[in-house]
């Protein structure tokens, strides 16, 4: 292809992305911007690639050369940026956030481990109770995934012999089902929350004191302690985040109810995404120290306490000390 036909095809690309460059230079780009870059960079640097191929003339690789170096420059800061964001979000947002709404963070850890407490210690005095509460078929299932006999600790017979890496996505998916439903429920005035809050806490509950109360008390409590630092304080945070969305339709205040939805749904997405965070680091320690039965029972309660006590320090420390400005 002649040189002429070359930059007559693709000028008005070039053009482009050096008016995407400039606006990204100036910090003015939207995040449609940002997102569509790496594209527009790919395809430059492709052109940049035929032409140097094809012996075109220096003035159009150099042209190209420049806006590629640019390019990249840009490429890697709002790498970086995005980046610093998430790990700032980890380190201290979400912390700061849980730490902003304990009201709802309180009233929904005592509906969901009031409720789990509760049930598991009358379940536990009373035997014949689980079976107002869970199915004969699930009572069975549980007792399967649990016995100290088991290959593999919390899994059912068909998902006995499944890969770690398959148990990995299965938990991710069903706990972030749960988180997601008890956070989306609240948008019927708070009481979908309330409701899977309760509800989940007398499941879990209930299957717990049963196991405990039939003998199978050290692997199941083994195999929760270690996950469930993360798993149950996330779903006790979904369930604040929907409390807040309730809240906002209940008390709007001055403002419109949906406008009051609309500002209370900025944090509690917020504290969805961390949430999700929770449930990842659950579902990975779940699937690949949870489940084995080559560690011991007593080390597993201590990993487990370390790891809730590491929790605790996090939601109420991190974030804390804010940098000194330049």
């Amino acid at each position: 292809m002649k040189q002429s036909m070359f930059e007559s095809r693709h000028q008005l690309q070039w053009q482009a992305f050096a008016e995407q460059l400039k606006q990204l230079e100036q910090g003015k780009t939207k995040p449609g911007d940002v997102a569509t870059f790496p594209l527009q960079y790919r395809r430059l640097c492709q052109h940049l690639a035929l032409a140097q191929e094809r012996g075109y003339s220096s003035y159009l690789v150099d042209s190209l050369q420049q806006l590629a170096l640019r390019g990249h420059q840009q490429m890697y800061r709002h790498r970086g940026q995005l980046t610093a964001n998430v790990l700032g979000f980890v380190l201290a947002d979400f912390p700061r956030l849980v730490r902003e709404q304990w009201r709802f963070v309180l009233i929904a850890s005592l509906l969901f481990f009031g409720s789990l407490v509760g049930i598991a210690l009358l379940v536990y005095l009373f035997p014949d109770m689980i079976y107002s509460i869970v199915s004969p078929q699930q009572v069975a299932e549980m007792q399967g995934m649990y016995d100290p006999d088991a290959s593999r600790l919390g899994r059912a017979a068909e998902r006995a012999s499944s890969e770690d890496w398959m148990m990995f996505g299965y938990y991710v998916m069903h706990n972030i089902g749960i988180a997601f439903q008890t956070f989306a429920a609240g948008l019927l005035f708070g009481l979908g929350s309330v409701f899977f809050l309760i509800y989940n806490g007398l499941i879990i509950g209930a299957i717990s004191g049963h196991l405990t109360e039939i003998g199978y008390g050290q692997t199941f409590w083994s195999f929760v302690i270690g996950h469930g630092a993360f798993e149950l304080t996330a779903i006790a945070l979904a369930g604040a985040a929907g409390l807040q969305l309730g809240w906002a339709l209940i008390a709007p205040g001055q403002l419109p109810r949906s406008e009051s939805l609309r500002l209370a749904a900025r944090k509690s997405v917020q504290m969805l995404c961390g949430v999700m965070v929770f449930l990842l680091i659950a579902a990975f320690i779940e699937a690949y120290w949870s489940s084995t039965t080559q560690i011991a029972p007593w080390v597993k309660y201590l990993v487990g306490a370390s790891l809730w006590l590491m929790v605790a320090a996090y939601l109420t420390l991190a974030g804390r000390t804010d940098h000194a400005p330049e």
